[in-house]
């Protein structure tokens, strides 16, 4: 397949997910069935999104010809370990494989072996050439190079499996939020969104916010009511409850809607239901303090990424700043 053959069997997916054919709402709820997580209403935002940021003509066009792809560049076979925390989460990274030409063995995880499975095997359907191209398989063994997503524990084992080749290996990360103080009502909501959104489950999601000293948090709790039927998930509500006992027992101060916590600390990682926040002095250089730092995914706010916008990646956004597409030009 050339790269224009390729492109256009993208936008046909691109077609296929927005009319939301019968066979693919059959396997959107064979997804929430199998992870809890997974909610119809997640599952259509992550397909929304990879479908107006990645799945577009002239988005796909231009990331190609920045690369300066072409029709002879294939060949290599990369192995891609897919994380599960969010739907459809490796889905980036199935896609920079696939755009380069390159084949891929692609072992899915436990937590979202549903969704990319059928994609896969829908684009099998109309290019049966492509079987040959993409693989699922349980171990990756044999491959040129590897991709793999996890961890800071799995991470080390992905290190020392695949330390002989080629590799990209991918950590733990979250994402921080800048709060002037001077945030409208709408900004509010929109930084909900990206605390909420995959019930914070993803490395783009905020889970740290930086504060002004005196800053006041009703209207931020206000904002965060549009979430709260989170306390009708059984999953989530036993996180919130879970959080909320260790602070009543250590007495440790905290602020809450009903159904998302606010504690004090200066931890960029928060548990599920729980978002840390820390103070910062007038005039501080907060951003210079957070750039560089590997926990964190995505920084929020003034003049960095725009609330509302962290879960929306643009096809150039690769993760843990790695560029995915280079590495595999490089093969």
């Amino acid at each position: 397949m050339n790269l224009q053959n390729r492109i256009q069997l993208l936008l046909r997916l691109g077609n296929y997910l927005q009319n939301d054919p019968a066979e693919w709402q059959v396997i959107k709820k064979r997804a929430t069935v199998q992870n809890g997580w997974f909610t119809p209403g997640f599952i259509d935002l992550a397909v929304k999104n990879i479908c107006s940021e990645f799945l577009q003509k002239e988005k796909l066009e231009q990331w190609a010809a920045h690369y300066h792809l072409d029709d002879n560049i294939g060949g290599k076979n990369t192995g891609i370990v897919m994380a599960g925390n969010i739907p459809l989460v490796g889905f980036h990274d199935f896609l920079c494989v696939f755009i380069s030409g390159h084949r891929q063995t692609i072992k899915l995880s436990t937590k979202d072996d549903v969704l990319l499975k059928h994609l896969v095997n829908t684009l099998i359907e109309w290019e049966p050439s492509l079987k040959q191209q993409i693989v699922f398989a349980d171990m990756l063994r044999g491959c040129d190079a590897y991709i793999a997503t996890g961890s800071n524990n799995s991470a080390r084992y992905f290190e020392q499996y695949f330390s002989k080749y080629p590799h990209i290996i991918r950590r733990n990360r979250t994402s921080v939020a800048v709060i002037s103080g001077d945030e409208t009502a709408g900004e509010l909501s929109l930084l909900s969104d990206d605390i909420h959104q995959y019930f914070g489950l993803g490395c783009r999601n905020t889970t740290r916010l930086l504060v002004p000293e005196g800053y006041d948090f009703v209207p931020m709790l206000k904002a965060f009511n549009s979430y709260q039927y989170f306390s009708d998930h059984h999953k989530f509500k036993n996180n919130y409850d879970y959080q909320l006992s260790i602070l009543l027992m250590n007495k440790i101060y905290y602020m809450t809607n009903g159904s998302t916590l606010l504690v004090e600390s200066n931890d960029n990682f928060s548990a599920i239901s729980r978002v840390n926040y820390s103070y910062y002095k007038p005039g501080q250089d907060v951003l210079a303090g957070l750039k560089g730092n590997d926990d964190i995914q995505c920084i929020t706010g003034k003049n960095v990424i725009p609330f509302g916008e962290a879960q929306k990646p643009r096809l150039t956004d690769y993760a843990d700043g790695v560029d995915t597409m280079q590495f595999l030009l490089s093969l």
